[in-house]
């Protein structure tokens, strides 16, 4: 089909139903079949072709595994719980933390333990942060905001030992080849992480927020998020909130199942990048499939905790229930990535990034190239949802635009990249928004709407920067 206008409806009608019944769930599905039947032009095959996108997304082995790895930590988790790991370690850690800006540091101090995956951070210090939030009172968007800021905007500054290095390294390698530039892919990402200056801004938002407390605002945002989760949440699961209430704190039936995580996902992230043919262990952890690891680290940590739980005497029924308890937890994050996964496919069957191309244009000024690549990146990566997705479509496009207009390339890499993280971070469809909102129990489209305030602050500063540096680059 011809790309036209028509790909942006999908998304519009996603955004759309969520802002209007603040539940995304609904516009994801409208979305997919309006999607599918356009492409089609009929109801009936339109509808068949949604459940065709979906079998499709189920069969990708990158979706698999990262479904099949969410399920099984949020079964970890469930263990954790009803050992009394959790509470142990929440009432330990308790003891140390007096403080909101005590509670938002310890968000920072993880980060060298958990700074490999957004996803896999994100899912090892919920619960325990979730668990601190609700014991101080504390604010769980704040929270939330202060977890993903710290995820999403460090993640993509690391040059090293990530889940997406070695994409982000292809993705260059792929746009900058043929034009015979005296640096390598590496050396032009490297340079271009000093230009992703929309994580660089956010990570100093961040900081900041976490160094200054709010009191008044941050207690009327707190009183109207507690009255919401009463309403919403007064006698859900309320049997087995009782049943956590009344485990014995044992704290070391956390430390040693999250310690054994994450000993195995380094030792393994080097194995897997040694076997690729990685010669430093830094090479080994940029080459590596992350995603696997993690899944293997997850399933191995799954079966040695149920042994070390064992041992402790804790019963195997009870166990293996809040397990099952635990996954399904999660199935609310799961279903509605399967669902955007398959909105991605029928926007992209209707020729969503050949209209997103050509509606650039073929010619720009140079000093206007990174910061106009920045906003129109920022604007699709909202609506998608997806850094991976964002950077795929725009990286290509930026790099041909700034050959044409002679603009800087790690300058326009790096607007690039940091358009994929405005949209990471702000985007309701967004797999950190969607996985930070289910471990806080937060609804997803009023969390999201409370980031974008901070998204469109730091994407505006972003731009500001992108035009003036551009002037001397």
């Amino acid at each position: 089909m011809e790309h036209t206008w028509l790909s942006l409806l999908p998304f519009l009608i996603v955004i759309g139903m969520s802002i209007w019944l603040k539940n995304i769930l609904p516009g994801l599905i409208v979305g997919l079949v309006v999607g599918s039947m356009i492409y089609t032009t009929d109801l009936l095959y339109g509808t068949i072709k949604s459940v065709t996108y979906m079998v499709t997304t189920l069969s990708d082995e990158t979706n698999i595994k990262i479904i099949a790895f969410l399920y099984l930590f949020g079964g970890l988790v469930g263990m954790m719980n009803i050992s009394g790991g959790i509470k142990g370690f929440s009432e330990w850690v308790g003891t140390k933390i007096k403080s909101e800006r005590g509670l938002l540091g310890l968000i920072w101090l993880t980060l060298p333990f958990t700074f490999m995956m957004p996803m896999f951070r994100i899912m090892m210090i919920g619960p325990v942060v979730k668990s601190l939030a609700k014991k101080m009172n504390v604010s769980k968007q704040k929270v939330g905001l202060t977890m993903d800021i710290s995820t999403e905007s460090v993640i993509v500054l690391l040059p090293v030992a990530t889940a997406f290095v070695g994409f982000m390294v292809s993705l260059v390698e792929g746009s900058i080849g043929g034009l015979g530039l005296n640096m390598s892919p590496y050396e032009v990402f490297l340079l271009s992480i000093l230009f992703n200056f929309f994580a660089i801004v956010t990570l100093v938002i961040g900081l900041v927020q976490t160094i200054w407390n709010r009191t008044k605002k941050e207690a009327n945002i707190k009183g109207e998020q507690e009255k919401m989760e009463e309403e919403e949440h007064e006698y859900h699961r309320i049997g087995i909130k009782r049943e956590l209430s009344l485990v014995k704190a044992q704290p070391w039936n956390l430390i040693v199942p999250v310690f054994l995580l994450l000993g195995l996902s380094l030792y393994l992230l080097w194995k897997d990048g040694r076997e690729k043919g990685a010669k430093t262990v830094f090479e080994a952890f940029s080459i590596a499939d992350a995603t696997f690891v993690m899944l293997l680290a997850v399933f191995i940590t799954l079966i040695l905790s149920i042994i070390f739980y064992l041992i402790r005497k804790q019963s195997l029924s009870e166990l293996l229930y809040h397990f099952y308890d635990g996954g399904n937890q999660m199935m609310e994050a799961i279903s509605l990535l399967i669902l955007i996964w398959s909105l991605t496919l029928s926007a992209e069957d209707l020729g969503f990034s050949a209209f997103i191309s050509s509606s650039l244009g073929s010619f720009l000024p140079a000093w206007l190239t990174p910061a106009t690549i920045f906003l129109l990146g920022s604007v699709v990566g909202y609506f998608i949802g997806s850094s991976w997705g964002t950077w795929g479509l725009f990286m290509p496009l930026g790099v041909s635009l700034a050959i044409a207009t002679g603009a800087s390339i790690p300058l326009t890499v790096g607007a690039v990249f940091a358009s994929g993280a405005f949209g990471a971070l702000a985007s309701p469809l967004g797999d950190t928004t969607i996985t930070t909102a289910s471990i806080l129990d937060l609804p997803i489209v009023e969390y999201a709407r409370y980031k974008l305030k901070v998204s469109v602050i730091g994407g505006v500063i972003s731009i500001a920067i992108y035009l003036v540096v551009a002037l001397f680059i």
